[in-house]
């Protein structure tokens, strides 16, 4: 599934779960780095339990971040 984000450097988020846990996120620009540990984290998660380790966290002055999308993207999914 293709998220696109609002309110972050980043523009889209692709995600594929695989048997109720998450098996790959792959985000559109944003900080490279950051992003790709954020994924590699993620990696094996269930969907419920990354979005209460991410959802709102924020970045910087503003309402939300990559990983406060990823956790919105998420529960779109479930």
């Amino acid at each position: 599934m293709r998220y696109q984000t609002q309110g972050t450097c980043s523009t889209s988020i692709d995600i594929e779960l695989k048997d109720g846990v998450i098996d790959s996120v792959k985000f559109t620009g944003g900080c490279n780095g950051n992003l790709q540990g954020i994924s590699a984290l993620v990696k094996g998660m269930t969907p419920e339990e990354a979005i209460s380790r991410l959802k709102g966290i924020r970045c910087g002055f503003k309402s939300t971040s990559c990983p406060d999308q990823l956790a919105r993207a998420l529960e779109s999914m479930i």
